[in-house]
């Protein structure tokens, strides 16, 4: 008979198809080709050698199973043909038959596509190849047959499934991943390592043995690299019956943690990705786990990185969600969005920069509020606040703080821009005029008018997060921001005061002219300055 094997279109698994008997597809971790695809059903389809090729059939699956792009429900695959069960395509193969060598175990890996999981690794020893023999088992589940004993290990696995689900702190879901991997299989030591996502590298999380927890680089170092780093770059779920004689994991750190039997599984994210490996071990006794422990292992591990990424998607979901609750209120709502969206590449935590300072405030305001009632105070710095934050945002700045009257806001931080200065000059002369605006509308409703003066310098300050621990505000600090505010209170009813140094920073300057040098509080000489004339 000829002979057949199919290789994923993704990844480095193969199926092989010995003559007679039936093999299962599925996500199921009991299926014959375990593929761990969402687009996979737990009983997807059934292969079949058949004289002319390969015989499929699917199982009425959720997402189908396709010959070359058609949905079929049962078809003979041949040579150059293309079977795609859900989204996970095979490439169909006629290859020489190969005929095992007595005494070798012949059973063939099985590896799902994009995910390549081994199911069973076998050990040869140093001299004369002998017959694996699968150790006792290890799995906590008892039974009369290897069937009841699957049966109640998926039921196990669902009720770990709904357990890990109610976690969502990521460190304490790693510590109750090991917690149960003690309470449902004999082992010595668990461990889970993440894969650090910029480094790639293999990080230590979290480390126990039956007797407590293994500190600080013990967690990492009990972890036999070859094994670990095998299983994170082929993907693989390894068993090893006696790794000190396993011809696959030579390595000092086996023979120095005394390794006998040990079992690693990659622990698989989205889009086929290994975010991480659990790994269990025995110290003491060699062929200390069978098949059925690592098949265990395998499903434990896909349901637990399920619940990791949840985990951490839930983390980061709520990170954003306190940052654009924070934040929308200071900044722009796309600017809001930008902050979230780049954890760890915009600093929050404090740093030198250098800021454009703006600062706005209602002439006469004290003295004006003394005649008005309360109601109408409130109503007139609503409309007047929402304009004018409006335009703030409207041209990219970061509203610091409302102080009484006063508009205190930034450009620059905490992300910055090459036309910041003209940004915020944009800000000020539309601020102006959208307020002559506003007071021809209030005096034709017979309501109060206002004047504002505008205040902005260009200069290095301390910008971040300062408060106590109960309250954080963004905001900056420095000589620079002094100047801004003083210049804002020197300037007239609808006057634009800025900087020397500010308007060395704009690359479109308006038209404004020089005054007096201005005393200012704090400064040893006296300040130049510029009234912006509006209009220009």
């Amino acid at each position: 008979m000829r002979a057949f094997k199919m290789f994923a279109a993704t990844g480095d698994q193969h199926i092989d198809l010995p003559a007679g008997g039936l093999k299962l597809v599925g996500r199921a971790a009991t299926s014959d080709v375990p593929i761990f695809d969402p687009t996979i059903s737990r009983r997807h389809a059934e292969l079949q050698l058949a004289p002319s090729g390969v015989l499929v059939r699917d199982l009425g699956s959720s997402n189908g199973t396709f010959l070359n792009g058609a949905r079929i429900t049962e078809a003979t695959a041949t040579d150059g043909d293309v079977v795609t069960f859900g989204k996970v395509a095979f490439h169909i193969r006629e290859v020489t038959p190969i005929k095992p060598q007595t005494g070798i175990d012949s059973t063939p890996f099985s590896m799902p596509a994009g995910a390549t999981i081994v199911r069973r690794v076998p050990v040869e020893e140093e001299d004369a190849p002998k017959a694996r023999v699968s150790g006792p088992q290890q799995l906590k589940v008892a039974g009369e047959s290897v069937d009841e004993r699957r049966a109640r290990a998926m039921g196990l696995l669902l009720d770990i499934s709904k357990e890990l689900s109610r976690h969502q702190d990521v460190d304490k879901l790693l510590e109750r991943v090991v917690d149960i991997t003690f309470q449902v299989m004999d082992v010595d030591r668990v461990s889970i390592l993440m894969v650090e996502p910029t480094s790639k590298e293999l990080i230590p999380r979290v480390s126990h043995t039956r007797l407590g927890d293994l500190a600080g680089g013990a967690g990492s170092r009990h972890v036999p690299r070859s094994i670990a780093q095998r299983a994170v770059d082929e993907r693989l779920a390894i068993l090893t019956d006696n790794a000190a004689a396993d011809e696959r994991f030579k390595g000092k750190s086996i023979m120095m943690q005394s390794v006998r039997s040990a079992m690693c599984a990659p622990l698989m994210g989205r889009g086929g990705i290994v975010i991480g490996i659990i790994y269990v071990d025995n110290l003491t006794a060699t062929n200390s786990f069978s098949d059925e422990d690592l098949d265990f292992l395998i499903a434990f591990s896909g349901i637990a990185a399920v619940a990791i990424e949840n985990s951490s998607l839930t983390d980061r979901l709520r990170r954003e969600a306190v940052v654009l609750s924070n934040f929308q209120r200071y900044f722009a709502p796309n600017l809001a969005e930008e902050i979230a969206s780049q954890e760890g590449e915009i600093q929050l935590g404090g740093a030198k920069r250098p800021v454009v300072i703006f600062f706005s405030d209602i002439r006469g305001f004290t003295s004006m509020s003394e005649s008005m009632l309360p109601d109408d105070i409130a109503r007139l710095l609503t409309e007047y606040f929402t304009e004018m934050v409006e335009i703030v945002f409207k041209h990219g700045g970061t509203l610091d703080k409302f102080m009484g009257d006063a508009i205190m806001a930034l450009w620059g931080a905490p992300i910055a821009h090459e036309d910041d200065a003209d940004r915020a000059m944009l800000a000020a002369m539309e601020m102006q005029q959208v307020l002559a605006e506003l007071n021809a509308k209030w005096e034709q409703d017979g309501r109060q008018q206002v004047k504002i003066g505008i205040g902005i310098n260009f200069g290095e300050v301390f910008a971040g997060n300062i408060g106590s621990q109960q309250r954080l505000e963004y905001t900056v600090i420095g000589d620079a921001v002094n100047v801004a505010s003083r210049l804002c209170s020197k300037a007239g009813p609808g006057d634009i005061l800025v900087s020397e140094p500010f308007m060395r920073e704009l690359k479109r300057p308006p038209e404004a002219e020089a005054l007096e040098p201005l005393d200012l509080k704090g400064k040893a000489k006296r300040v130049p300055v510029y009234r912006v004339k509006l209009g220009s």
